[in-house]
């Protein structure tokens, strides 16, 4: 299980450091996608292959799932760490999730996300803004 929040810095070519916690979950080739929110998703090779069966189930009729489906894929890399545990964010990665200097790094569940500190902090002001309402709501899905 991922967890946990760590900032790092994005070098000139594009790569950071992956959190040592994170390095051996995630193993020697793992997936990097667009995420939701800005951010960039990371799936290690298990996660990766339950993710994309649910896909694989959407009904291609459906316009907005064949659209979700098109964009989650043609934002993917396969990818792997580097000795010094760094991994190279490609470019239009790079430009959809905004990262250019300061990233977080964050652990959630099943997956990393990764996100500009900059949308990071911005999402959670406006998180912790609606906290309360967002628990109100969780509580509806029997959480």
């Amino acid at each position: 299980m991922f967890i946990g929040e760590y900032l790092y810095t994005i070098d000139k070519k594009g790569r950071i450091n992956i959190p040592a916690k994170f390095r051996e979950k995630l193993g020697e080739s793992f997936f990097i996608t667009k995420g939701l929110d800005n951010c960039l998703f990371v799936f290690p090779e298990s996660e990766w292959s339950v993710f994309q069966n649910k896909l694989k189930q959407l009904p291609l009729t459906n316009k907005n799932a064949r659209a979700f489906v098109r964009l989650f894929f043609s934002g993917a890399t396969q990818c792997s760490l580097d000795k010094q545990g760094r991994v190279t964010i490609p470019q239009n990665a790079r430009e959809f999730s905004q990262l250019e200097k300061e990233v977080a790094i964050i652990g959630v569940s099943t997956r990393i996300e990764i996100w500009s500190k900059n949308n990071w902090d911005k999402y959670n002001d406006t998180a912790n803004i609606s906290y309360d309402d967002i628990a109100e709501q969780m509580a509806e899905l029997g959480i």
